[in-house]
C-alpha cells in the first residue's frame, strides 16, 4: 500500500495518473496547502521541502523499511521502476522519456507556476511579470508542441513524461494560452484527457477538495 501526501494541484495530479494507470493500491492523505498542512512536522519529516506531493510505500521493492520520497519527478520515477511499467526499458528509450521529465521539472512547471503567481495570486499586478510568463508559457508550449508534431505522446508510448506535462496543461486558460495555437499539444492532451484513468485521478481530486470546502 502507497500512503499518498496530496493536494490537487499539478504535482499532485502527476502522482494520480501514475497509481490510476498502473492499478496500484493507494491512500490519499490530504495536504491542504491553503491551511498550511505543509509546514506540519509530521509532514515535514517525509517531505523536508515542505512540497506535496510525497508518498510512503509500505511495500519497497525488495522488501525491507517503508521508503518515503518527495519531488514529483522522483516520485514519478520510482513508480515507473517499482512497476516497469510508463518508462522505456531501452536506454535511449529511457533517458528520452527522463530527459523530457527533467524539462517539465525544470521548465514548464516552474514558468508555469510563475504565471499562475504574477496573474492570478499576486497582491499587486506587475505587467513586466505578467508578459514575462505568459511568454515563456507560451514559447513551452510551442516546444512542446513541436515535439508532438510527429509522434502521439512525448518519448513514444505513453509514459511517465507524459504525466508529468498534462497536469500543467490543464490550466491553460489560466495560463493566457489557446490550445487552438498548438494543434499537436491540442491532439495529445485531448487523447490524454480521455483515457480513463485521467478521469479517475481527477475525480479524486475534486472528491479531497470537495470535501475540504465542505
Amino acid at each position: 500500500m502507497i500512503d499518498l501526501h496530496y493536494w490537487p494541484t499539478p504535482n499532485g495530479h502527476k502522482i494520480t495518473l501514475f497509481l490510476e494507470e498502473a492499478g496500484l493500491p493507494y491512500t490519499i492523505h490530504p495536504v491542504n496547502i491553503g491551511k498550511g498542512d505543509q509546514f506540519r512536522p509530521e509532514f515535514l519529516a517525509i517531505a523536508p521541502n515542505n512540497r506535496m506531493p510525497a508518498i510512503v510505500d509500505h511495500e519497497p521493492a525488495g522488501g525491507g523499511a517503508p521508503l518515503s520520497i518527495f519531488e514529483s519527478g522522483a516520485i514519478l520515477l520510482y513508480l515507473a521502476e517499482k512497476t516497469g511499467r510508463f518508462l522505456p526499458a531501452d536506454l535511449p528509450g529511457r533517458y528520452e522519456a527522463i530527459q523530457w521529465l527533467m524539462w517539465q521539472m525544470g521548465g514548464l512547471g516552474p514558468m508555469a507556476g510563475q504565471n499562475h503567481h504574477f496573474n492570478m495570486f499576486a497582491p499587486e499586478k506587475i505587467p513586466y511579470a505578467q508578459d514575462r510568463y505568459i511568454r515563456e508559457t507560451a514559447r513551452l508550449y510551442g516546444v512542446l508542441d513541436k515535439r508532438l508534431a510527429d509522434r502521439a505522446f512525448v518519448a513514444g508510448d505513453y509514459s511517465i513524461a507524459d504525466m508529468a506535462a498534462y497536469p500543467w496543461i490543464v490550466p491553460h486558460e489560466a495560463q493566457g494560452q489557446s490550445l487552438a495555437d498548438f494543434p499537436h499539444l491540442k491532439r495529445w492532451f485531448d487523447a490524454i484527457a480521455a483515457r480513463p484513468a485521467t478521469v479517475a485521478a481527477y475525480a479524486r481530486g475534486k472528491a479531497v477538495s470537495d470535501a475540504a470546502s465542505g
